[in-house]
């Protein structure tokens, strides 16, 4: 059945428009392991699933290959593109002094209405976490990551962390399937907006920073484990 985001053909939508949802709605599998990493695309069905030419198919994948999700190969095709152990330790030592500093900042120019906005989302987040519904769960923090950037207020930093955000949410999102991490993780939240009730930005900042390095740890420790010569071969 095709995509709901992309159904109706490509005649309402002008090319650009419709390269960028088809892109979205392969991203959408890629970060929450739908498609697995070093998986082949097969192109041709996944643009009739979506309901779209092979156009608007291969322009998308070169936009998920500028963000790193795809390996376009000449002669063999596109695969999405492996989380290996080495990749994913980089990416965490950046995006946990990115989005650290991003905590540091809007602990400083937050408003109320702001950190009440947070507060509610955590909510939201704390009665998922003892649910089954793991996508739920995981928009819900991901919306967290993205509105502390925001209140930050500073566009250089969003910027940067933008170029990073698609991949460090895919292995986030490894992370965040590790019931083992879910309690620690949960509580960090919480210290978290302690920080922020208290006006604490050097130890938001500290918390944040501790936090997504913390889930890097545990998702490096699962990348080795299943790349182990008698890992099992289960997707994340």
């Amino acid at each position: 059945m095709p995509n709901a985001r992309c159904r109706g053909g490509e005649g309402g939508l002008s090319r650009a428009h419709l390269h960028e949802r088809v892109a979205e709605a392969l991203r959408d599998r890629i970060i929450t392991g739908a498609l697995a990493p070093g998986e082949r695309l097969a192109v041709t069905a996944l643009a009739e699933e979506i309901g779209v030419s092979l156009t608007p198919m291969r322009e998308a994948l070169k936009l998920l290959a500028t963000e790193g999700l795809v390996d376009l190969t000449p002669n063999r095709g596109a695969a999405a593109s492996r989380v290996t152990v080495d990749q994913t330790r980089a990416l965490f030592e950046v995006i946990a002094g990115i989005e650290a500093l991003a905590a540091e900042l809007a602990c400083k120019r937050m408003t109320a209405e702001e950190l009440a906005e947070l507060h509610d989302l955590h909510a939201n987040m704390q009665h998922l976490a003892g649910c089954k519904d793991r996508t739920r769960y995981f928009d819900v923090n991901r919306r967290i990551h993205d509105r502390i950037v925001d209140f930050a207020r500073n566009p250089i930093l969003s910027d940067q962390r933008s170029r990073l955000a698609q991949q460090a949410e895919r292995v986030r999102f490894i992370a965040l399937g590790r019931d083992a991490r879910r309690n620690a993780a949960m509580q960090e939240h919480l210290d978290l907006m302690a920080a922020f009730d208290a006006r604490d930005a050097d130890r938001a900042r500290r918390i944040w920073r501790g936090h997504l390095l913390a889930s890097g740890d545990q998702t490096i420790d699962f990348l080795a484990r299943r790349s182990a010569p008698d890992a099992r071969t289960d997707r994340p």
